[in-house]
């Protein structure tokens, strides 16, 4: 199978190629119909099979189309919660490579650095949110993030989450 028989737009296909991707992994032949379809999903592959891609792609496809009625900054549409800031970065460039043809915005937040770079990126509107759980919590406890607007919600990592103790978090966000 091929990245084009994918039902994928044709600004991401372009992004592929460009990356050099023509035929999808297992996981990602497997998961992005069904993201497309807008179902919930629940993947499990080792590591190195595109598991980011497998939902990253999709996601841009569903999130390319305007937020309908929005004045001001986008709202964050989608929300990726993931365990460390080497996993965030890593899914966040992911979204630059594949979604380096459309016109959504992203932005990576995690501690450990300095909020100010990530506050001013949150108030000028985000599609896109990668974020780690205790950045995320504060950030949101102080008012700069709010998720109303979420239509996709990816929980990466979700074992390894949990083994670091992260589920208190989780229900957090997920409240």
């Amino acid at each position: 199978m091929l990245f084009s028989e994918l039902n994928l737009i044709a600004p991401i296909l372009k992004a592929l190629e460009t990356e050099g991707y023509t035929q999808p992994t297992p996981i990602q032949e497997q998961s992005i119909p069904s993201i497309l379809q807008k179902r919930d999903l629940l993947g499990c592959a080792q590591t190195g099979t595109g598991k980011t891609a497998a939902f990253a792609i999709p996601m841009l496809q569903l999130l390319d189309k305007p937020h309908s009625n929005v004045k001001g900054p986008k709202p964050i549409r989608a929300l990726i919660l993931t365990p460390t800031r080497e996993l965030a970065i890593q899914i966040e460039e992911s979204f630059k490579a594949y979604g380096r043809n459309l016109s959504l915005k992203h932005l990576v937040i995690f501690g450990g650095v300095g909020q100010k770079a990530q506050t001013d990126a949150l108030h000028r509107g985000v599609d896109i949110l990668v974020a780690t759980p205790g950045r995320l919590l504060d950030l949101m406890n102080q008012g700069f993030v709010n998720l109303r607007d979420i239509e996709i919600f990816v929980l990466d990592e979700a074992d390894r989450m949990l083994d670091m103790g992260f589920i208190h978090d989780v229900k957090k966000v997920i409240a």
